[in-house]
């Protein structure tokens, strides 16, 4: 009797350690998840973390991307079309930009749906981030300097 109260010990012991490092796993994954974006050069975007995996797609600079993990001096991400990839941690870049999701996304010169329109954005273009998502706009920059308020829902990256 006394054998199986020590296995069972054991057994619970093992279960709690395995339970931990469950959670200590998904906490460090969910931490790790943040955006980021191309740096000044286009990069190799390849389906595992290494130059002899298969290339996947050549990311053009400035494109944003949110990394979900970094192992190795590599980073798997999500592109807007949620494509996973692993690309080198040195083509990445801490710069933030979102890029239109919608049809056609209206720039407004203020945070509200009636103020005055700054442009219109096709689906695909990029911006830089200049704020983050606050009552659901965020603020941006085009590349030509014009800057004004897109909805949060109409991009991605924020």
């Amino acid at each position: 009797m006394a054998q199986l109260h020590v296995g069972q010990s054991v057994g619970m012991r093992c279960a709690g350690l395995v339970f931990f490092l469950c959670l200590l796993v998904t906490a460090n994954m969910a931490h790790a998840a943040r955006f980021r974006a191309i740096g000044a050069h286009p990069a190799i975007l390849y389906n595992a973390p290494t130059e002899r995996a298969r290339k996947v797609y050549i990311a053009p600079s400035g494109m944003p991307v949110e990394v979900i993990i970094e192992l190795n001096g590599w980073s798997k991400i999500r592109d807007a079309s949620t494509g996973l990839s692993w690309v080198e941690n040195s083509a990445l870049t801490d710069a933030r930009h979102v890029i239109v999701i919608v049809d056609n996304a209206v720039i407004r010169m203020a945070p509200a749906e009636r103020a005055p329109e700054a442009g219109t954005a096709m689906q695909g273009v990029w911006f830089k981030l200049l704020e983050p998502a606050h009552a659901g706009w965020v603020k941006v920059q085009h590349i030509d300097g014009t800057r004004g308020y897109l909805k949060a829902n109409d991009v991605w990256g924020d």
